[in-house]
Order: structure tokens, then C-alpha cells, then sequence
């Protein structure tokens, strides 16, 4: 089975959301960017909330079947993937 593709912590850094899917998982990861300075992420304040589902529908009509909140560091970003790996 392929892997999971999550993007860098820039990306999120950036407050960009990301969806992706592997078959009908479905999944959805916001960030919640703090900033320490007007051009720098606290990285250590922030965090992402990854959710997923099963199915063909979109997020906004679908039931979310788990959710969870990860720091926004390359241990959270691994510990996420490995959260939603389990729940494909």
C-alpha cells in the first residue's frame, strides 16, 4: 500500500489546509498558526487538526469519524501520519 502524502510544516506554517485520500479515506488537516512576531510562526504555540472520514462525499457533507489536534513540529507531523495511516 502507497503512503500517505502530508506536506512540509512550512505549508501549514503558511495557514494553508491540505486534503488528501487513499481510496475513501478522506482526511483534512488545518493549522492554528500563532505568530510571535508579524513575520514569524511560533511553532511551539501552534498546532494542527487533522480530521478524516470514510466515503465519496466532500468534508462539508460528510461526518467526520475522528479528529485530533497535533503540535506543529516534524514529531507532531510524523505522529499525524501515523494517526491517520491506522485509521485508513
Amino acid at each position: 500500500m502507497a503512503e500517505l502524502f502530508l506536506p512540509t510544516l512550512h505549508t501549514f506554517a503558511m495557514n494553508n489546509i491540505f486534503t488528501g485520500s487513499m481510496g475513501a479515506f478522506r482526511f483534512r488537516a488545518a493549522p492554528q498558526v500563532v505568530m510571535a512576531t508579524p513575520k514569524e510562526v511560533d511553532f511551539d504555540a501552534s498546532q494542527i487538526r487533522a480530521e478524516f472520514w470514510h466515503g465519496p462525499l466532500c468534508y462539508e457533507k460528510s461526518t467526520m469519524e475522528g479528529e485530533r489536534t497535533f503540535p506543529m513540529t516534524e514529531e507532531g507531523r510524523a505522529e499525524m501520519l501515523r494517526w491517520l495511516t491506522e485509521n485508513i
